[in-house]
């Protein structure tokens, strides 16, 4: 009889399978290898090693102060055989994704990869050189470019640009303009500041503490610990900068040109990035897929934390690339991963990715309208064999669980409209409780070891965390709940999974650790514009604390662009609000008169030094009184 879920959908037989190949690294290692689609086991790895000219040696990199902010020689244990303590798929995407050095793609185009999470390309123009996506880290950029000097010519850059607006694309910039733009042009697509602004200022401290877990950048390197990203290795420590875009893009079939290299451009918002963009070489038969075509299923909602990305213009765009791109060109190269070369597979990675996201999307939307929620729908979504047998869908940065759940999330909301829902306890509230109910911690623990004997580690994850929840000062359950989380990372083949299981059993044990990095760095912040300064700054505002205070205050900027040189800022009932005009407001208490250097000391905690003041200084007082400074050591494991 076919088994029949309770709204009368046929489960697949995956169900149960999916859940014992996620516990048996062998079967995984089985399904991957029953089917490449286009391409071979080996294909990729001859692909990957493609145009080979040389290795940074040895593969580490430091600052000025000797620190080591990127380490590819700590990978060589992938060069072994995967282990009981890795999923054989993963081991096998990151023993890809480790290779490092200098590549020539085709006729003036070369990449350096394996020197930070993303890659960089180099394309030769008429008398210099254009970068694509600088890296994170101004240090990993420049050992970059060096490698690119040392081996092939020693040229100046000419033009930068950024694909989109996530900061493995352009935290680097400095490492290929040390003295900033000047006359060397600078391309984005239109949106660029406000999207980086958005994805690492705003909620940038809560998505540095996230990335901890979600790239394993404290974890130990090695056979049970980090073994990658998916994506790419890991996350560079270095200098992280901004240089605003000088020009943008915002047109598709846009054609733009730098040193005598000719782009076409295919705008993309809302698919892997908020901003984001395609573009081809007319002329050299090459192009560039940014972040929306690479050699893994790639995340509709991130686990760092960001905006549900949309899956169905995803794919439209790919199709939309396909017509575009079909007979134009004989190498698609990305901002991750090693590419692909010949027209009929560059349009097979094409179609197929592009199935993989339309049929995740239009699949999920009909089971969520046949009632079931975004948990449901995970657990029983399969794809078509002909996709999950390619390597390039395989889920090893995004996963099939997660982004369906997103795809709900981005229909649906939070809700799934079950009143029990409505009004949970909170975390540490509903664990006192669960534990009650099991009959107290020793009964609570107990049982999930018993959970842990059956093989169903998911729910032992379950019973633990509410215990460690109900009582974190108990070692038993935390200890517990560390192995159960070590036994879960050593089967996913999803590395953001792994990485995310490993460091919650690492803080089990060890305790939360600074983090070594921020995404709000000094040069991003000179890069805002006034109003995204203000609108940081609102987002920062002690709410419950600022409810009796009502000021108001002007900062006059002259020659600021926008509406006019005055900033009304105005507290009250808790909320920091502003405008913008060409004339003094009569109800500020403070006016400010300063320029964009001093305005950034002054939110440094610098004070007012040679500012201009007039009226009541104890305001601006008041206001700093309210604003509070996040970190990123927040506790995520335990209360």
């Amino acid at each position: 009889m076919t088994p029949m879920n309770r709204r009368g959908f046929v489960v697949a037989a995956a169900g149960a399978a999916a859940a014992a190949v996620a516990l048996n690294p062998q079967s995984a290692a089985a399904l991957g290898a029953s089917g490449g689609g286009t391409t071979t086991d080996a294909a990729d790895f001859d692909a990957a090693d493609k145009g080979f000219i040389a290795a940074l040696e040895p593969g580490v990199v430091k600052n000025s102060a000797g620190t080591v902010v990127w380490d590819n020689d700590a990978y060589g244990f992938l060069k072994d055989a995967a282990p009981k303590t890795a999923n054989a798929n993963l081991w096998r995407q990151s023993q890809l994704v480790r290779k490092q050095g200098l590549y020539k793609v085709t006729d003036r185009i070369y990449q350096v990869r394996g020197l930070d999470l993303s890659n960089m390309t180099i394309v030769e123009g008429d008398t210099g050189i254009v970068v694509i996506d600088p890296l994170i880290s101004a240090e990993t950029a420049a050992a970059a470019l060096k490698l690119y000097r040392d081996h092939v010519a020693d040229k100046k850059v000419t033009g930068l640009i950024y694909t989109h607006p996530h900061v493995d694309h352009y935290g680097g910039c400095r490492g290929v303009l040390p003295d900033g733009a000047g006359d060397v042009p600078i391309l984005a697509p239109e949106g660029f500041m406000e999207h980086a602004v958005s994805e690492n200022v705003y909620a940038g401290t809560a998505m540095t503490r996230r990335s901890i877990y979600m790239y394993g950048a404290q974890l130990d390197k090695g056979p049970a610990g980090q073994i990658g990203c998916g994506l790419g290795q890991n996350i560079s420590t270095g200098t992280i900068g901004l240089l605003e875009p000088t020009r943008y893009v915002s047109a598709t079939g846009q054609r733009e040109t730098v040193d005598g290299v000719v782009m076409e451009f295919q705008m993309t918002p809302g698919t892997e990035a908020a901003a984001e963009m395609n573009f081809v070489f007319p002329e050299l038969r090459a192009v560039c897929m940014a972040e929306n075509a690479t050699h893994t299923m790639h995340n509709i909602i991130t686990l760092r934390g960001a905006q549900v990305r949309d899956a169905k213009q995803w794919a439209a765009y790919l199709t939309e690339s396909i017509g575009l791109y079909d007979g134009r060109v004989d190498v698609a190269f990305a901002s991750h991963h090693w590419p692909t070369w010949g027209n009929a597979d560059i349009v097979a990675l094409l179609e197929n990715q592009r199935d993989l996201y339309a049929y995740m999307h239009d699949q999920t939307l009909r089971m969520l309208n046949s009632g079931m929620t975004g948990r449901e729908i995970a657990e029983e979504f399969v794809l078509p064999p002909a996709l999950a047998g390619v390597w390039a869908n395989h889920g090893y940065y995004g996963s099939l669980s997660h982004n369906v759940k997103g795809i709900y999330q981005r229909y649906m909301g939070w809700f799934d409209a079950n009143p029990a829902h409505l009004w949970e306890h909170p975390p540490v509230a509903e664990a006192k409780r669960y534990v009650k109910a099991l009959g107290g911690m020793s009964s609570a623990v107990s049982k999930a070891r018993g959970f842990v004997r059956d093989g169903d580690l998911r729910f032992a994850a379950t019973l633990l965390n509410h215990c460690v929840f109900a009582d974190p000062d108990a070692d038993k359950p935390k200890q517990l709940l560390a192995q159960v989380y070590e036994k879960l990372a050593y089967a996913t083949e999803n590395a953001v999974w792994r990485n995310f299981y490993l460091t919650g059993a690492m803080e089990l044990r060890e305790g939360v650790k600074p983090p070594s990095t921020t995404t709000d760095s000094t040069d991003v912040k000179a890069a805002l514009s006034v109003d995204q300064l203000i609108n940081a700054m609102s987002v920062r505002v002690n709410g419950p604390k600022a409810w009796d205070l009502d000021l108001a205050m002007d900062w006059y900027l002259p020659g600021q662009p926008g509406q006019g040189t005055y900033w009304h800022l105005r507290l009250k009932n808790g909320v920091l609000t502003h405008t913008v005009d060409a004339k003094a407001s009569a109800s500020a208490g403070l006016t400010l008169t300063m320029n964009k250097v001093q305005l950034l000391q002054l939110l440094a905690g610098k004070g007012l030094g040679s500012i201009q003041t007039s009226g009541d200084t104890r305001l601006l007082t008041r206001l700093f009184s309210v604003i509070v400074t996040p970190t990123a050591d927040f506790n995520i494991v335990t209360p």
